[in-house]
């Protein structure tokens, strides 16, 4: 709870950043004065990050990543003594506007949920995407206690990233929906944006390799992120798919009214399907290979993949 005579939000934000001192300012300033708790998960960043969150007044909790599960996030959620009930999740390249941070703290004033759908605008090369499928949903504010990551892979290890990559968050409760976005913005390079989804897609093809897990089963009828899974398991199976979806998202979506960045967005969009689509090529064909070179233990082949 919120010290006596603090008039803070009572919340606790959870950031998890790794390399982030060029972005982090952006997502800290809005929340100091705001947030009562601002805590960063890092992972022992080389560009002063952490010395970043703590001139903004973050409790800076490092993050060493053996390999399985929990991730970053979890761990720290399953560990760290927070103060307040309410507990939201952000990236580091997200950032609370005024009209979302006041519906938060009216949405968490009440006791009708447990738990809310969060909306995220995202913007791209310097550039609001408008079109294209890319607005994004995710239950990122909860009571604390009552979220958790679901667990989608056992055998992973750190080239395929150290944070949550595509599990979302299951509350235990009642869950509502907030109607103001959170801006996500990444100002990384691209060479940054690329190798991040080197390693998601390192990930996600283990994830298809092994069975896809998970509380959130794929379900055309359900919410976005169900939607999603669907669409892709959907997709999965068609020879040429990575090319269905930029055509998906660049013409049907109307992507290319988002000019260059639409273009280049949807096209990272179908060149990181591609990517999961070859991985998981190369583990049916050579079993116990992954994205560094490494390797994990062979397991049951669940999906076939067709590039």
């Amino acid at each position: 709870m919120s010290k006596p005579g603090n008039s803070n939000v009572p919340i606790s934000v959870l950031i998890a950043a790794r390399e982030e001192a060029k972005g982090l300012p952006r997502c800290l300033a809005p929340l100091r004065g705001w947030a009562d708790e601002i805590v960063v998960a890092d992972s022992f960043s080389a560009d002063g990050t952490a010395e970043i969150a703590e001139s903004y007044g973050a409790k800076v909790v490092q993050f060493t990543y053996q390999g399985g599960w929990p991730k970053k996030r979890q761990a720290i959620l399953d560990s760290f003594p927070f103060r307040n009930q309410w507990i939201l999740l952000l990236d580091a390249d997200e950032i609370l506007l005024d009209p979302i941070k006041q519906e938060i703290a009216a949405a968490i004033a009440t006791n009708r949920f447990d738990g809310y759908w969060m909306r995220f605008e995202i913007h791209f090369l310097g550039r609001q995407l408008r079109h294209g499928d890319t607005e994004l949903w995710k239950l990122s504010l909860f009571r604390k206690g009552k979220g958790r990551f679901e667990k989608r892979l056992e055998s992973q290890d750190s080239s395929m990233a150290d944070m949550e990559v595509h599990e979302h968050v299951i509350v235990a409760g009642n869950v509502g929906r907030l109607a103001n976005p959170v801006r996500h913005e990444n100002i990384n390079s691209l060479f940054r944006y690329i190798h991040k989804h080197n390693e998601y897609s390192n990930w996600e093809a283990q994830v298809l390799y092994e069975g896809a897990k998970g509380e959130l089963q794929p379900a055309f009828w359900g919410n976005q992120a169900q939607r999603r899974r669907w669409l892709k398991r959907l997709l999965l199976r068609f020879p040429g798919s990575p090319i269905l979806l930029f055509l998906y998202k660049y013409l049907l979506k109307l992507g290319l009214l988002d000019g260059v960045p639409g273009l280049l967005y949807c096209s990272f969009q179908a060149v990181h399907l591609f990517q999961v689509k070859a991985k998981l090529f190369e583990m049916e064909h050579s079993p116990g290979t992954c994205g560094d070179g490494g390797s994990l233990p062979a397991v049951e082949k669940r999906e076939e993949s067709k590039v």
